[in-house]
């Protein structure tokens, strides 16, 4: 089940980010510093009640002291369903009760989960229309109850105007969702994830004659927040990494990280110490930013990782708990994880139980608490979940 996607504008933009691998064969791996193995755990996700099919697994995630993995259900005619599990452990689950309330809810692979003291939020989404493009949609969960779809307008995250919905992210100051329309970046906002807002054409945040916008993902920052994207220059052919800050969601400002090669920022977290820390692909690897003003001015370049893989890569996941950063990446041919103890300057392999390939039918996502970490895998032939104490970096 490939993530969703929009047609038109997206594929424009993704296109261009073939740019950074064109040109370049596959070089040879360098010898890097030693893998940390973890010992995993293989943790069962119960079928959820309703009609058999094979697990498709997503994205995970954890806060409150609560774990929770999300994706869906395909049966052997290939049709899905929407499901989730929680755990208080990492080890122990169960699926949470779905409540779907649209044709094609009924019909949602769950690709993205954000939580929060007070319950979950997912984004779904299923292929269908006479275009073909997803139909994506909200979902929330507050404990004793069910995951229940949030039914909103067609053009709210679809229509003429959509491109993506990448991301959802939970704060102090609500729920926000980071993706694009035709126009470039633009978020959704949710006091509660009961019902969206989108924010679109809004000044920074949006495309203009500086060159077209998008954004990947989101964190809390304080009561505000802070998203991640790039910028496509008018006329150029490189995407250079964008950071924005907001404090209520509405006004933006914007923010470049450097990259003398171009990329783009894919992933943002906020670490123990407050400092905002962002991930994304560039020309040699993968690079780190720091933020020297909290998101909104002072990026810096303080690490690097992996090295330029056959194909387009990517940062699909990034975690931080106990002063350790977690990444997932993907070069075209695999998808690996990746852990750093000094806040991004140095970064070890992390050997995952099965191999994953980086296709749009595959996914790897990891969680992290305290002193586990949890990840889900699909192969795009089965899903499965594993747990294991959170390693020793220095060891």
């Amino acid at each position: 089940m490939p993530l969703p996607r929009l047609r038109s504008v997206f594929v424009v933009v993704a296109g261009v980010a073939v740019l950074l691998a064109a040109g370049r064969s596959a070089p040879e791996r360098p010898a890097g510093p030693a893998p940390v193995r973890p010992a995993w755990r293989a943790v069962e996700l119960p079928v959820p009640a309703g009609p058999a099919g094979r697990p498709l697994l997503r994205d995970a995630a954890r806060c409150a002291g609560r774990w929770y993995a999300v994706g869906g259900l395909v049966d052997a005619a290939g049709e899905t369903r929407p499901a989730a599990w929680s755990s208080s452990d990492g080890t122990s689950w169960s699926a949470l009760p779905v409540r779907a309330q649209t044709f094609y809810g009924r019909q949602h692979v769950l690709y993205a989960v954000a939580c929060r003291d007070d319950g979950m939020a997912a984004l779904g989404a299923k292929t269908g229309g006479v275009h073909g493009n997803p139909r994506t949609g909200s979902w929330v969960w507050r404990p004793g109850g069910p995951l229940r779809e949030v039914p909103a307008a067609f053009e709210l995250f679809g229509g003429p105007r959509a491109v993506s919905a990448s991301r959802l992210a939970a704060g102090p100051g609500g729920w926000l969702i980071a993706g694009a329309r035709t126009d470039g970046a633009a978020v959704w906002t949710s006091p509660d994830a009961g019902g969206f807002v989108v924010r679109e054409g809004v000044a920074e945040l949006a495309g203009d004659g500086r060159g077209r916008t998008a954004a990947y993902d989101a964190v809390a920052l304080g009561a505000g927040w802070l998203v991640v994207g790039s910028l496509l220059p008018a006329g150029g052919t490189a995407l250079t990494p964008l950071a924005w800050s907001s404090a209520d969601g509405r006004s933006w400002r914007r923010a470049a990280l450097p990259a003398d090669a171009g990329g783009a920022a894919q992933r943002v977290v906020v670490l123990g110490d407050g400092v905002p820390t962002a991930v994304g692909p560039v020309r040699d690897g993968f690079a780190v930013w720091r933020s020297l003003a909290g998101g909104s001015d002072g990026w810096r370049r303080v690490g690097g990782f992996g090295t330029a893989g056959p194909g387009v890569s990517s940062v699909t996941g990034l975690v931080a708990t106990g002063g350790r950063l977690v990444a997932v990446t993907g070069d075209g041919a695999d998808r690996r994880v990746w852990i750093s103890g000094d806040g991004g300057v140095s970064w070890r392999p992390v050997i995952v139980p099965t191999p994953v390939p980086a296709r749009g039918d595959a996914a790897l996502a990891v969680s992290a608490g305290d002193v586990g970490l949890v990840v889900v895998a699909d192969d795009g032939k089965s899903s499965r979940a594993w747990w294991a104490a959170l390693p020793n970096v220095d060891e």
